[in-house]
């Protein structure tokens, strides 16, 4: 796959003005990138810019803590999808990670994959920094359980980004059938190409414009 069909063009600081987002959409039809990424509030004007575009609409749930109801997250993923959302990139309650409760895990992405279905695909965000390897393994295969569409390595607001160690262990629980979305510090071409070699599929950065280059 071509790099620019692989990267997810994203802008989730709080302050980002609808400007800043209407200049995203245009980067990305220009540079054909696979979605741009934004907070819900952002995702009509998104939805709109890039109707007939080919990139898709991606919209954050539940970002970037995890720690919010379940139901929470399936109203916000189905308002997000009415709106326009045709991805979801959804946070685990990491709480309930650290203390083992996969059950409550994978319930917690079942809500969002239940309220997609059919609808957006779904990638499911680890927060791998705060994880040791064998929570990531267990969140994978939640994951893989709960019908997810990809495993995504980071948010990007906590302690550290994607690396290619988590990459390849997330390839490696979760087969070849489900996508793998390095995000967070992912700032240069080299970096990207580390990370597809790694086994990622998707790419989550703000500066796919740089890849590019």
């Amino acid at each position: 796959m071509e790099l620019n069909r692989t990267i997810d063009h994203t802008l989730l600081k709080p302050d980002a003005t609808r400007e800043q987002v209407k200049k995203l959409c245009e980067e990305a039809k220009q540079y054909r990138f696979a979605s741009v990424c934004v907070n819900s509030c952002h995702i009509a004007l998104v939805a709109e810019l890039l109707k007939g575009s080919g990139v898709a609409a991606c919209c954050v749930v539940g970002f970037p803590l995890g720690a919010s109801l379940a139901s929470v997250k399936a109203f916000e993923t189905k308002a997000a999808i009415e709106a326009g959302a045709s991805e979801i990139d959804t946070v685990i309650n990491v709480g309930a990670a650290k203390e083992n409760d996969w059950a409550f895990v994978e319930r917690d992405i079942r809500a969002v994959v239940e309220a997609a279905v059919g609808k957006a695909l779904v990638k499911v965000i680890l927060e791998t920094c705060l994880l040791t390897d064998e929570e990531k393994i267990e969140a994978c295969l939640c994951a893989k359980r709960a019908g997810a569409d990809f495993v995504k390595t980071s948010t990007g607001f906590s302690t550290g980004g994607a690396t290619e160690a988590d990459v390849k262990l997330m390839r490696r629980t979760v087969g070849p059938e489900m996508g793998v979305k390095a995000s967070g510090g992912v700032r240069t071409r080299e970096d990207a190409l580390r990370m597809l070699e790694a086994g990622a599929t998707r790419l989550g950065t703000s500066a796919g414009v740089k890849l590019m280059g």
